[in-house]
């Protein structure tokens, strides 16, 4: 199909479409079992709470939604992650077309960042980060419908309140973002004094705290443990003087290494380099604060307290990398290198799951190749030969008690790690390997 500007949308369309068939498709024929993050959400996910030992709940919420369409039904969580992939690309999409106004370069936008593999080879693990996106873009879209008005409207307030809430309930780095916007527009109403105050910005804020209050019941009454288990994997407790120059120093070269396939097509499509960098442009400012700033302030988080960045964290940081970089470099494209683009996207777009592919069916040791539904089958064998009610409680960690949780037909709901107080509470109960199920 020629790329043209009467049929930018309908390519964007079949983009997100063929990615969604692709990365769901392909994980679901080649994998055995679901990856380790998915099934942790499940096992949280038939206990549903405010909140878990690691994570805020809305990364739980989600997949136990689909699993009450669907059931132990492995394609339906691939194309869970997907699904918030291609909304995070709407956005990226819509919000590129109004800050670039011209379709083209917005639609390379969104090709631009399907180059990264946050985006593509590590999308259908369905986690907290994949679960961020979609609120991250939402977030992004409606402040910049906030930033770009004279007149700021209810509705615009009341969206970036609720979803920049949704957002932090997926994951407690979407902090970075909130404060990233905030900076900005502080910096034009009480530094530069280009924007008058309103009272509706503070709807933003209301809307955003109200959301979060059940959680911040849950957390006070749980001891902070989602807070802490953060700060440990940090490593920030047992970090050195060292630690405060290696930690930064990895993370900024493991960014620029994810990034090396979106420099590539950056190469193929321009000139020369040449940013065409205005702080005094709106627009600029605006893509600036969205992208590098968020970044910049988890850099500084690791150089001030040698805390370990974990790559794996960065999916949603990346989101309008593609906008920024099309923006400063618009005026050195070149559209006659716009098939050369194309074929190295094109290479990219296949490459990815058929490396994935060739990865899942040749190693074997991969936790998407445990026999989950095997262990299933024989657990549930053995109880039927003692017992006559149903197993409804597992108890275990999040991946062997999840999985049989998952895989078992009736369910039966995580309750936590083995504890004698525990297995008191249950009426009979039997133990295997790492896991005990039980009936109450």
């Amino acid at each position: 199909m020629t790329i043209n500007n009467k049929n930018i949308d309908n390519v964007f369309y079949i983009f997100v479409t063929t990615h969604l068939i692709f990365w769901t498709l392909i994980p679901s024929l080649t994998n055995h079992n679901l990856p380790l993050d998915v099934i942790e959400a499940l096992a949280w996910g038939s206990n549903l709470d405010w909140g878990f030992n690691k994570h805020p709940p809305m990364s739980a919420f989600f997949p136990e939604v689909f699993f009450q369409i669907f059931g132990s039904q492995d394609w339906a969580f691939y194309l869970l992650s997907q699904i918030f992939v291609i909304i995070s690309f709407y956005y990226v999409f819509k919000l590129s077309k109004e800050i670039l106004k011209n379709n083209l370069l917005s639609l390379i936008s969104v090709f631009l960042i399907e180059s990264i593999y946050f985006f593509n080879f590590t999308s259908p693990e369905f986690n907290v980060n994949i679960c961020q996106l979609p609120f991250w873009s939402l977030t992004v879209y409606y402040s910049w419908k906030i930033y770009s008005k004279k007149e700021i409207e209810f509705l615009d307030c009341l969206f970036v309140g609720f979803f920049a809430a949704i957002g932090f309930l997926s994951k407690y780095l979407f902090i970075y973002l909130l404060v990233s916007i905030s900076f900005l527009f502080i910096f034009l109403i009480f530094i530069k004094k280009e924007r008058k105050f309103d009272f509706k910005y503070l709807l933003a804020i209301e809307i955003f705290l109200v959301v979060l209050v059940p959680h911040l019941i849950w957390l006070n009454n749980n001891d902070f443990i989602t807070i802490t288990y953060g700060l440990t994997r940090t490593g920030m407790e047992v970090s050195s003087f060292h630690h405060h120059i290696k930690f930064p120093l990895t993370f900024l070269l493991k960014q620029i290494g994810i990034l090396i396939p979106f420099l590539i097509l950056i190469w193929i499509l321009i000139k020369k380099i040449k940013f065409n960098l205005n702080l005094k442009d709106k627009k600029c400012l605006f893509l600036l604060a969205i992208n590098i700033l968020p970044i910049f302030l988890i850099f500084l988080t690791s150089l001030f307290t040698g805390s370990k960045i974990r790559t794996m964290w960065m999916p949603p940081f990346y989101l309008f990398i593609g906008t920024l970089f099309v923006y400063l470099l618009q005026a050195q494209i070149n559209i006659k290198k716009l098939k050369h683009f194309m074929f190295g996207f094109i290479f990219l777009f296949f490459l990815s799951p058929a490396l994935y592919a060739y990865v899942s069916i040749s190693k074997d040791d991969k936790r998407t190749d445990y026999q989950g539904k095997e262990i299933a089958i024989k657990t549930q064998y053995a109880w039927d030969q003692q017992f006559n009610s149903p197993i409804n409680v597992v108890l275990g960690d999040e991946w062997n008690a999840g999985n049989l949780s998952y895989h078992l037909k009736s369910r039966p709901v995580w309750e936590g790690n083995i504890k004698k107080e525990k297995l008191g509470e249950l009426e009979y109960y039997m133990c295997l390997d790492n896991v005990c199920v039980g009936s109450k």
